[in-house]
């Protein structure tokens, strides 16, 4: 039916799941510094979260990809024609991949974990720094792992959003399976069957993450409705 290219198509999609992943944990960091930027005291802080989170909302992700990757490779070519003769070292269409989404998705979860962090009770905050506890150890002992629980829902949307966009590497040159996809297509003049096949590749992995975010989230609600919180 794939004529031979099914594992091909495999090999793409253990890609997209490498991009989709590393993407992820960038989001995850830059998400989490947002919110504690927004949230915090100071006006340059809560400033530049808010830029951060305006802008790249605000533009298309294809947009930003294309930026990234063909603007990023002409400042180094600009910087690097400064030091050297040497032609410059061209950007990896995997870490511009990954990089770009993690920029999107990092300004996404800002909100999330935002919110997420706001419906933590403050009077458990506020208990915790009377009892002397640094803001550091109160973020660590008692916002994140309350937090964690309220922002899993939003971090689920993110995500499955996350692996749909990882389509979007395809057109700076990743051989995702996007890609494999194209060039099967090509080559056996079937179009309809290898895009069907990475649609069905694509609903696995969300239908598989959201069986496991949901066993992630039942866990994390163990013992709170029980004592009434």
């Amino acid at each position: 039916m794939l004529h031979g290219y099914g594992p091909s198509l495999l090999q793409g999609a253990g890609l997209t799941l490498s991009v989709a992943l590393l993407s992820l944990m960038v989001a995850s960091v830059l998400g989490l510094l947002g919110a504690v930027a927004k949230l915090s005291g100071s006006p340059v802080l809560r400033g530049i979260a808010t830029v951060y989170t305006t802008a790249i909302r605000g533009v298309p992700d294809l947009v930003l990809m294309l930026l990234i990757f063909y603007g990023g490779q002409m400042l180094i070519n600009a910087a690097w024609a400064r030091w050297t003769e040497a032609p410059a070292p061209d950007i990896d269409p995997f870490v511009a991949g990954v990089a770009t989404l993690g920029l999107i998705f990092g300004a996404y979860l800002t909100e999330t974990f935002r919110g997420a962090i706001q419906g933590v009770p403050a009077g458990q905050i506020e208990a915790a720094r009377a009892c002397g506890m640094a803001p550091l150890t109160v973020l660590r002992r008692i916002v994140l792992p309350q937090m964690l629980r309220l922002a899993l829902p939003g971090f689920t949307n993110n995500w499955l959003v996350l692996v749909k966009s990882t389509a979007l590497v395809s057109v700076i040159g990743l051989t995702d399976m996007l890609q494999k996809a194209a060039q099967a297509a090509g080559a056996t003049r079937e179009p309809f069957t290898f895009y069907a096949a990475v649609g069905g590749l694509y609903l696995a992995l969300t239908a598989v993450s959201v069986l496991a975010l949901r066993g992630v989230q039942r866990r994390l609600e163990q013992g709170v409705k029980g004592a009434g919180l």
